[in-house]
Order: C-alpha cells, then structure tokens, then sequence
C-alpha cells in the first residue's frame, strides 16, 4: 500500500516542527519534506512530477507568502503562491486522489469582533496577504472535499525565525522595549500544530472541513511578550504602545482569537492552554 505523505514547505518553521514530531513518533508512513528548490508549487510542471512519483495520500501545504507588509507592494506573488499555486495543487490532489492539508490563517478576518471568531463567520480582510489566503481557501472549497485547511495565528517554536526568538534576541542588546497591546489574540506554537496535523493523518476520521486552531487563552503582543521574559527570567522593561504609534504598509486585524470549539468537537482533541507551551518552547531554547 502507497503510504507517501508529501510536506510542501518542508523547511519552514511549521515544516520542521513536524519533522521533530514525526521523529519523535513511531509511524507506518513515508513523510517526504520538500524545500523550495524541490518542489515550488507556483512551477505546474515540478508539482506534477512530484505527484507522479510519490502518488502522496496527503499533501500537507506549508508554503505560503507570508511577508505581510511587502504582500501589500507585491501583490502579484502573494496571489500567484498564495491562490493560483494553491488551485493549481488542488486540482493535481484531486487527479491524484490526496487528501489536502492546508495551513492558513486569523487574518481572512478584520478584527472588528469582540468574541471569539468561528468557522462560519464572515470573512473580510484588511490586507493583501489576508486577501490573498482566503482566496486560496476558496480554490480549495470550489475544487475539493477531502481537504483539511487549518486556520491558525501568531505561530512561533524553536525553529525559524518568529516573535519570540526576536524578543530574546532584541532583549541582550535592549534594557526596554515598546510592545503592541491592543491587537488580541492567542499564540500558537508550532509543535502542537504539527501534532494536530500529524493525528489527523494517523486517526483518519474523515472529517473534512476548514477548522480554526490555536492554543488555548487569549493575549495581546504586550502579554506574549511579558510571558516570554518572565518564562525566560530575562530582566528587561516592557512597555506597552497602541498599535497607531506603528506605521506598518500592512493594517492588522485588532482582534483575531480563533474560536476551537468545532475542531475540538470533531477531532476529540484537547489544546494546551499557551503560557504552558511557552514554557515548554522556552525550556528547549
């Protein structure tokens, strides 16, 4: 039997997140992580061919445009990865027969609510990169079924660069930083996404749909980054700014705490609350 499973984005941070994870793990499938050079799903061409040669049961889509501000001057290759690599995979994963697991996320909203975003919600982004993503969704939905996309916000871990290793870094040459407070969320870190991911493939419950997962709790930046010094005993002062003193090519979505009552519902999972996976992250840096 063909147990192939490929990663696109293989060597991203969420990427090697499931590296550690399935090397943790004992597994009966041959995960197969592909980089850039290896499989560049905007070239038709070397998707197909990666496809013929695995005939992949899943295909798990780290890739992405993610550079948010620069999405708003470039906005061609944040459509061109974001949605038109994202239909042209869906339509080689159906010819195929894979499942579709596909990572978007919070900011397909525009952080008007004030209580916890679901699934079905309306959808109504404030930038390029957020336009972009769900637009890619759709290609997904108008193709598919057996497809798995996970919207999830504010990931970080060991691995790659994300916000907390910039505040670790930024704080042994600083004794103070101004840190946004009034942009709420939850943190997610990008071990329990990949184990997330990785259950699924192992449960196969079929339980296809779009699904929203983060950790559990709710923070803004200023909170996350208290969290991650006082974890780290790091001594430096924080002070907390509005997010108008930051001029960025790019608005961001204020509120944007993903609600996960329907993937834990139909997944039977539990999501750890997100100081403890700090503290965990934290430990192994």
């Amino acid at each position: 039997m063909n147990n192939n499973i490929i990663v696109i984005g293989g060597t991203g941070q969420l990427g090697q997140c499931l590296q550690d994870v399935i090397s943790a793990e004992s597994s009966t499938f041959n995960f197969v992580f592909l980089s850039r050079t290896e499989l560049d799903c905007v070239n038709e061409e070397q998707t197909a061919s990666v496809f013929e040669q695995y005939q992949p049961l899943y295909c798990i889509n780290c890739a992405a445009y993610t550079a948010v501000d620069q999405a708003e001057e470039d906005q061609n290759t944040a459509f061109l990865v974001n949605q038109v690599a994202v239909k042209g995979l869906a339509e080689t994963c159906l010819k195929y027969h894979t499942t579709l697991i596909h990572i978007s996320t919070d900011f397909v909203f525009d952080g008007k609510s004030s209580i916890p975003l679901t699934e079905d919600l309306l959808t109504n982004p404030v930038n390029i990169y957020g336009s972009s993503k769900l637009k890619g969704e759709t290609e997904i939905q108008q193709l598919m079924e057996n497809y798995y996309i996970i919207r999830t916000s504010w990931l970080y871990s060991e691995k790659a660069n994300n916000f907390v290793k910039t505040m670790l870094k930024l704080a042994q040459s600083r004794s103070e930083l101004t840190i946004i407070y009034d942009q709420i969320g939850t943190p997610t870190y990008a071990m329990d996404l990949a184990r997330l991911i990785t259950s699924i493939i192992k449960n196969d419950p079929k339980a296809y749909g779009l699904y929203h997962y983060s950790n559990e709790g709710v923070a803004s930046w200023y909170d996350f980054a208290k969290a991650v010094f006082e974890i780290s005993q790091t001594d430096i002062k924080v002070l907390p700014v509005a997010s108008s003193a930051f001029v960025t090519k790019a608005k961001r979505p204020h509120y944007s705490v993903l609600d996960k009552t329907k993937i834990k519902t139909a997944l039977g999972i539990e999501i750890p609350y997100w100081r403890e996976s700090l503290k965990t992250c934290i430990n192994k840096l």
